[in-house]
């Protein structure tokens, strides 16, 4: 009897211990092969390496598949290494905003921004102009009348960048902010996009106004040129710089020294800018889609996503405004640029909002 049962059961215990060492063995398999492979590829990327430098690769390799930070969008961007400092929370009254207009904007641009963003932001707004202003120094506005001209050449454009740079380096504000007399500015958002960025490294952030970087001459010794393309965030929509990043550029920026980097690529202020980050620093611009300039078609942003945007524009084209749609107590003939709408919907409290 009990050898009948051994006879009947033992093929099936057989077939059982086949199978499991089958199914082992190619597992075994397959993790020798994809470590094997993994290495492989390390020893060709580093082939003629030192030991050390070949540790490395692995390692690189290895990290291949943790997660990354994107230079788009709304992602920020460790572009500098270094030891961790730890530093306080980022407060609305770190960041040095400084906004370029001319004389003649006064009474219709700027008194426009004076009514309604930086009313807010007033202690730590800087107003660059060509042209003094009693009226608007007697409010206890900062109002910084520079040397430069009031056209809107390279050389007046560069010489109130140059203005710009110097007075934010004079300061002891954490983070650089340009923008224009066309812009504005929400405080809420500037302030949590620029606390997302690791504070102690080098950021460079805004939206370039072209889809592709731009093709310079810069202009050598002996007056020849060579050809360099980086990226610039557009003035227009505005641009944050960090401190750290900002001090690098002191040889390229400080004093004359812009205006002169300037004459070299022979372009206006902010593509300067995005000159000495990329090109001399060799820092790569964060490009961010929550900054707005005239040159883009503002009825695309979706209302529900206005109290997100960092800055905003308005401006004519075909002889239309250009302007965001955006709901609220004013008319588009009493409020054309729609800021007064946009400033009772953030600060629905201010005292003039119906």
């Amino acid at each position: 009897m009990q050898r009948r049962w051994i006879r009947r059961k033992l093929p099936v215990l057989i077939f059982t211990l086949f199978i499991f060492l089958y199914v082992d063995f190619h597992l075994r398999t397959s993790t020798s092969i994809s470590s094997l492979a993994l290495l492989a590829r390390a020893g060709r990327a580093s082939s003629g390496a030192s030991p050390a430098a070949l540790s490395r690769s692995i390692q690189a390799q290895a990290q291949v598949q943790a997660p990354s930070a994107s230079t788009d969008a709304r992602f920020p961007v460790n572009s500098s290494s270094g030891a961790q400092v730890t530093q306080p929370k980022l407060k609305v009254e770190d960041i040095y905003i400084a906004v370029k207009t001319t004389g003649r904007f006064h009474r219709t641009r700027l008194a426009l921004l004076l009514e309604t963003w930086i009313s807010i932001t007033k202690a730590h707004t800087f107003i660059f102009t060509d042209t003094d202003d009693k009226v608007v120094s007697s409010e206890g506005y900062h109002l910084v009348v520079t040397d430069c001209q009031s056209d809107h050449s390279q050389t007046a454009l560069s010489c109130k960048m140059s203005a710009e740079y110097d007075g934010f380096m004079a300061s002891s504000k954490r983070w650089f902010c340009h923008v224009d007399d066309d812009n504005y500015v929400n405080p809420e958002a500037l302030l949590s996009l620029l606390s997302a960025f690791p504070q102690e490294r080098d950021i460079y952030v805004g939206k370039p106004s072209l889809d592709k970087p731009i093709t310079a001459h810069e202009l050598l010794e002996g007056n020849t040129t060579r050809e360099v393309r980086f990226w610039f965030a557009t003035g227009g929509a505005g641009f944050c710089l960090s401190r750290g990043l900002a001090e690098k550029m002191a040889p390229w920026a400080s004093g004359s020294r812009f205006e002169e980097t300037s004459a070299v690529i022979r372009l206006p202020d902010d593509c300067t800018v995005g000159f000495i980050v990329e090109k001399r620093l060799g820092i790569s611009m964060v490009h961010c889609s929550l900054f707005h300039s005239h040159l883009e078609n503002l009825l695309l942003i979706n209302h529900r996503s206005i109290s997100q945007q960092v800055t905003l524009s308005y401006g004519m084209f075909e002889n239309k405004m250009n302007s965001i749609e955006v709901k609220g107590g004013f008319s588009k003939e009493d409020d054309p640029s729609r800021f007064r709408s946009v400033h009772c919907m953030l600060f629905p409290f201010t005292s003039w909002c119906p």
